[in-house]
Order: C-alpha cells, then structure tokens, then sequence
C-alpha cells in the first residue's frame, strides 16, 4: 500500500499543469501535513531528478534553463503581480537603455535573483494593484500595456524620463490613471 501511494504521489505531482512549486504548493497537491512526510518526499523526489531546488522553498520540474524568466520570477512571488514599468517601457521603445532586471508589480517590494536573472517587485497598494485598467493577459502571465506601464512608473517616480515619449499615448495614460485613481496632480 505505502509503495501505491508513492507512486500515487509521483503521478500527482508528473501530471500537474504547473512547473513552479513552493512547499506549501506540494503539501496542499499531496495532501500532507506532515512537515517531516512532507521533507522527506521533496529530498527523495530531488535525488532522482523529479524535482529541482531552485531555492530555498522554492522547487521546479524543469531545469532552470528551460523556464520563462518571466513567469519564474512571478512563480517565485508568489502572489498577485505583473510586470510594468522598465520592463514593459524597454519592450516598447520608450526606453532606450538597457535595464538588467525583470521589473513586476505586486504587494511586497523586494529584489531577489534566480539563476542568471535579476528581479525587482515594487510594492502597490491593493486598491491599484487589483485594478486591471490596462493590464492584458496573455499565456497566463499579467503585463502592463504601455499607458498602464507609463502610469505605474509615474506612480512611483512623478518626474520620470520617457526616451521617446513621443510614442505614448497620454490620453490612454490620464484616463487609466483615474480609472486606477492615482492621485492626479
């Protein structure tokens, strides 16, 4: 029975959709509330090759190599986030210099890297942070268009430069700041 049920476990974790898991992700699709249980089966799973520590906590399925920067550094938070400001702007044309990090918003503000990528989240008041004015899904992940990219910077930085600002829309921008409702000044 103990061998069905490691194998049980096994196919739960090689059939689930996602790559990213935090431990208390594979406690909940295991059902186990055992911490030891629990440790145990992340280190065996870990030596023969299932699962790959990423970090702390923090485990994947795939090698590193192979995972959207993107959606790693959105797995890793670990909460309601997406990605705006420099990210987007340097997408878009907007900014011209090179920006080495991965920028998101979320509800924490923090810096971290995994792997070779460098990441940073700004933190955002719930109120804004959940209103989707501006923001497009796609592939699951959140991204900010370019006028709810340009209202988040000027959010955290009023006198932000725009490179080519020529290419916003400030229209777009004004109304989604009050739809949002930054504080218009």
């Amino acid at each position: 029975m103990k061998q069905h049920f490691k194998k049980n476990k096994l196919n739960i974790l090689l059939k689930h959709p996602q790559n990213l898991f935090h431990t208390k992700d594979l406690a909940l699709i295991w059902s186990i509330r055992n911490t030891n249980t629990l440790y145990t089966t992340i280190q065996r799973y870990m030596k023969k090759g299932v699962l790959i520590k990423i970090q702390k906590g923090f485990y994947s399925k795939v090698p590193l190599e192979q995972l959207d920067p993107i959606r790693l550094g959105m797995a890793f938070l670990h909460s309601f986030c997406y990605l705006s400001t420099e990210s987007v702007l340097l997408k878009e044309g907007v900014m011209f210099q090179s920006m080495p990090y991965i920028t998101l918003i979320s509800n924490q503000s923090k810096k971290f890297k995994i792997g070779d990528c460098l990441y940073v989240s700004r933190q955002m008041q719930d109120k804004f942070l959940f209103n989707n004015a501006g923001i497009i899904e796609k592939n699951d992940i959140k991204q900010a268009g370019l006028e709810r990219a340009v209202a988040d910077i000027i959010y955290y930085n009023p006198n932000y430069h725009f490179d080519a600002s020529d290419l916003i829309d400030w229209k777009k921008v004004k109304k989604i700041q009050k739809e949002v409702g930054f504080n218009l000044k």
